[in-house]
């Protein structure tokens, strides 16, 4: 499974990059890989207020469908509109087709994500 470094992750195999007050939001590697091809993402609206562990958007494949939780509260501010009409491009690099942009609305709630390095570690518990 790939795992980038810089990047912060879930439990729930969500990925947050942050960039000053923003975060780009998506799902990792090891969650695509299990869900298998993707060929819907249900998107939130913009300005949609979150907070931290609430489901923001559901994703489903051949096999299964799927809710995305938030691993850090804020507000919508983009959404990846391209996975509307091309959901696969999250199986092709689930890294690059994050899902949603938000404004964070309390940095500390980092603090409760793993780095790639934990991330790596729990991924080999996970098997």
């Amino acid at each position: 499974m790939k795992v980038v470094e810089g990047l912060y992750y879930s439990k729930d195999h969500e990925w947050v990059k942050v960039d000053g007050d923003f975060a780009y939001v998506g799902i990792a590697d090891y969650a695509q890989d299990h869900l298998g091809d993707i060929v819907y993402v249900e998107l939130p609206d913009v300005d949609d207020e979150l907070e931290k562990e609430d489901s923001f958007a559901a994703v489903e494949s051949v096999k299964a469908a799927a809710d995305v939780y938030l691993p850090i509260g804020g507000t919508v501010v983009e959404v990846n509109e391209a996975l509307e009409d091309e959901p696969a491009l999250i199986n092709a690099d689930p890294y690059a087709n994050w899902i949603i942009k938000i404004e964070i609305s309390d940095k500390s709630e980092l603090d409760d994500l793993m780095s790639s390095e934990e991330y790596e570690k729990f991924l080999a518990e996970e098997e």
